[in-house]
């Protein structure tokens, strides 16, 4: 098969869809892969690097979409993307779609086959091409509300760790997933207390029993959320419903019971964002403030550590992309019941449920 990597043209973003090393598995087995000129520099590698690895260089992004049977990359397309994309050609990124209607309608258009990451799913129920990046991310997460929570930049001016004689910060976590227990794990690292909510009574025991005393559980509720809110600096949503758009569970009128300068990363924004207020943002402009609140919504927030984020993702997304290219789409998501969840458009037709339902079309008109 031949596959195209192109660079991405998303604000901010510079991780590529495949590293060296994953280029030299696809030729050594007979695939030929493209490479758009330059599409590995934000990452660190660079033409000569896959060059070496057995890829050919080409120059344009519109000459990678034309030549590829099958595309492999990071973000969704954007919208100068759309008409790029071919009739019958395999997409394989992380979409979102159920943020994206217009996103959603333009890959309809485009009679594609789109796979997303995101929803790729295993027998244990675990999201194996998502977890790398919500790694990443909830990690980033108490970096950058750290970072917001200094005066100069409208936060609370407080240290999360705090020192001798003054208390420590207080961490907020909605969500006991992947990447609200990658905050939790690096808040606690600084000395933070940490407070993580969910639903899921066995995530939250898990937690109790692998993090340290001053990380401490709480079934989540409203109750509970408008509780917590008024006391803690640093507030971190964290969650996830597989490929649906994540639920409002902090709503705009709650960001009056907030103190001036709290800090909200909502890592959900991908899906939507978990605060209603939340809206995307970039690593160029990646702070607003609503009521004295600081909102942290980057949609890409990985993008900003590119090495590691490459080669994390491209360590799942390797044995996917290798059984693709072998078999065809169709064989493939045959054989492989993960690989089949992440099936969302298939030539001009939604596939995934969870999209229909979170644009409230009728299955019919789809």
């Amino acid at each position: 098969m031949v596959v195209g990597v192109p660079k991405e043209i998303k604000n901010n973003e510079s991780r590529v869809g495949m590293t060296p090393a994953g280029v030299f598995e696809l030729v050594k087995n007979g695939h030929t892969v493209y490479i758009q000129s330059a599409a590995g520099e934000g990452s660190g590698f660079f033409d000569m690097d896959y060059k070496n690895a057995g890829a050919i260089i080409l120059d344009t992004i519109g000459q990678i979409y034309a030549a590829s049977e099958m595309i492999v990359k990071v973000k969704e397309p954007i919208a100068e993307e759309y008409e790029l994309v071919q009739k019958d050609q395999i997409v394989f990124t992380y979409f979102h779609f159920a943020s994206s209607e217009p996103l959603t309608k333009a890959m309809l258009a485009s009679q594609s086959v789109c796979i997303a990451y995101e929803t790729v799913e295993d027998d244990e129920g675990t999201l194996p091409l998502l977890t790398p990046m919500s790694e990443v991310a909830g990690r980033m997460a108490i970096q950058q509300g750290a970072k917001y929570l200094e005066k100069p930049v409208k936060g609370r001016g407080v240290l999360l760790g705090g020192v001798p004689g003054v208390q420590p910060g207080k961490v907020l976590v909605l969500g006991a997933g992947v990447v609200g227990i990658q905050a939790a794990k690096m808040a606690a690292g600084l000395g933070a207390h940490v407070t993580i909510m969910d639903i899921n009574m066995k995530r939250l025991r898990y937690v109790n029993d692998v993090m340290p005393p001053h990380v401490v559980t709480e079934f989540s509720n409203e109750f509970n959320i408008r509780k917590h809110i008024k006391t803690h600096d640093l507030i971190i949503g964290g969650v996830l419903l597989k490929g649906a758009k994540a639920p409002n569970l902090i709503t705009r009128d709650m960001l009056r019971d907030m103190r001036p300068g709290t800090v909200i990363v909502d890592v959900a924004v991908d899906q939507g964002g978990c605060v209603e207020t939340t809206r995307p943002t970039t690593h160029e402009d990646p702070i607003y403030i609503i009521d004295d609140v600081v909102h942290y919504s980057v949609a890409n927030m990985p993008g900003a550590v590119p090495y590691t984020s490459t080669v994390a993702l491209t360590n799942v997304t390797l044995p996917y992309v290798a059984k693709l290219a072998a078999l065809g789409w169709e064989k493939a998501t045959q054989t492989d019941k993960a690989l089949q969840k992440g099936l969302n458009i298939v030539k001009g037709e939604v596939v995934y449920k969870e999209i229909i339902e979170a644009f409230g079309w009728e299955a019919e008109v789809v």
